[in-house]
């Protein structure tokens, strides 16, 4: 058996470079686009993970592409373009890569990899704004794209050096809720409000004992929720370059995972505590119940080996297991103990999400990507996508089959009430990247298929944004 046949089939929509394309009309496979969706789709993820004869170390290291698909009338516009980064100018000029990131050395001197900054690879999620894109990643500020034409206007102006790709819009409220790291002296975490036009409202700094990777937050009625997972992070020795993030890491079961929890009226501190040791990279949700307690909807990870499967994605070849189970938690918010856990869905799965106008709230459904069933999950990627309703507590699934991988999937509200779930599918059958449309509250056949003209490589987070907005 060859090299190339032992891949397997989500490879190909990983290795290879993505291709940029202008905005071109979708066609449509089988079923029509729904007339009421009207809107654009916003994804973003590594489109880039070599130059030259240089690759990344990590997924998480690959050069920021976003592909925008345009509903309205019943058709479908499709658009990707590279997120132009000073470092992606700077590597397609030299013609390989020059800098380093959470799991890449930079190529130089020891002396030279302290002085250079990594690369802002703006390749993890999109904010999308009334008057502006952002293209985030969480080491350094946003990218501000032009929403319909994807041209990079440059930095986002804000006084932060951090960004999170995970904020929290209360869509009721207005309020856009942040966070950012600062490493250095005073490790600290910072904490920030925007209004619904981007601009900073309020911020708040809190000191960290512990360093550890936080990578998203919860928004739980008027608190804000953190959980920091006990990793060992040998922050001087990533600072001078003597290892990456992804290698210097260590898994330190015993320290357990701190909780932290804010207001977010004041963003002061009102409690702080300790729980038995998980991991996450992301929750799905939070809100208050009718007993004041905190209700955490989140997908751990029993350990930090996901940090080395991510690694491997990026080389087309995977062979760690590292399954995470969506549980909810209850937690006192005046002592931040954890009172109660309960397990929601035993499939393995990630990316959870809810309708944007119940982030926040006591939500209806969760929406998340799922492996398919009796499939190897150390070797293969998300299959299946699945509505898990929290009211009946039964999970809604569709599986795409065979060598079919869709990206996770994103609410795309109905100003009726209803909604459908998109999602960006390689089909490793065809050697061909598709956007899927579901009805929300059914996850039966796809109400339509589109073909994408070229394949886009299978990236993280993205967002829908109304055309009402």
């Amino acid at each position: 058996m060859s090299i190339s046949s032992q891949k397997p089939a989500w490879s190909n929509a990983v290795t290879r470079v993505g291709q940029e394309f202008e905005s071109t009309p979708l066609n449509v496979l089988s079923g029509q686009v729904p007339q009421p969706l009207q809107g654009t789709l916003y994804r973003n993820g590594p489109g880039r993970l070599q130059r030259g004869d240089r690759r990344v170390g990590h997924w998480f290291d690959g050069d920021g592409a976003i592909l925008a698909v345009e509903f309205g009338q019943g058709q479908a516009r499709g658009h990707y373009r590279f997120v132009q980064t000073a470092g992606y100018q700077a590597e397609a000029e030299a013609g390989t890569l020059l800098y380093g990131g959470y799991g890449t050395l930079a190529p130089d001197s020891l002396l030279s990899r302290w002085r250079k900054s990594p690369k802002n690879a703006a390749n993890t999620s999109v904010l999308a704004l009334p008057d502006r894109l952002l293209a985030l990643w969480e080491g350094g500020k946003p990218h501000v794209l032009n929403p319909k034409t994807l041209d990079t206007l440059g930095l986002e102006d804000i006084q932060l050096p951090t960004y999170s790709a995970h904020p929290k819009w209360d869509h009721h409220s207005g309020e856009i809720f942040n966070f950012g790291i600062d490493y250095g002296r005073q490790n600290a975490l910072n904490l920030f409000v925007c209004d619904n036009q981007g601009s900073l409202k309020r911020q708040g700094r809190h000191p960290l004992d512990k360093m550890s990777l936080i990578h998203d937050c919860v928004l739980a009625g008027d608190y804000l929720v953190f959980f920091l997972p006990p990793l060992e992070v040998p922050l001087l020795r990533i600072l001078f370059g003597l290892t990456t993030i992804k290698d210097g890491c260590r898994w330190v079961p015993s320290r357990g995972t701190e909780i932290l929890i804010f207001d977010r009226h004041s963003l002061n501190l009102v409690s702080r505590g300790e729980a038995d040791p998980w991991f996450q990279w992301h929750y799905g949700n939070g809100h208050v119940n009718e007993a004041g307690q905190i209700v955490v909807d989140v997908v751990r990870y029993p350990d930090f080996a996901t940090n080395q499967r991510l690694a491997e994605i990026a080389s087309g070849y995977t062979n760690t297991p590292a399954e995470a189970h969506l549980d909810r938690l209850i937690l006192d918010p005046q002592t931040a103990k954890l009172v109660a856990t309960e397990s929601l869905c035993d499939r393995s799965c990630e990316f959870p999400s809810v309708a944007p106008n119940q982030l926040g709230r006591n939500a209806s459904a969760l929406y998340l990507s799922l492996h398919r069933p009796n499939t190897n999950t150390a070797q293969d990627l998300y299959g299946a996508i699945g509505r898990y309703d929290i009211q009946q507590r039964t999970l809604d699934s569709f599986d795409f089959g065979d060598s079919r991988y869709p990206s996770e999937p994103i609410y795309a509200p109905n100003r009726d009430g209803d909604g459908w779930l998109l999602t960006v599918v390689y089909d490793g059958n065809s050697d061909r990247s598709e956007v899927w449309i579901f009805n929300a509250a059914h996850l039966d056949e796809p109400l339509c298929r589109l073909s994408l003209p070229e394949v886009i490589p299978i990236g993280f987070h993205g967002t829908f944004a109304n055309a009402l907005n």
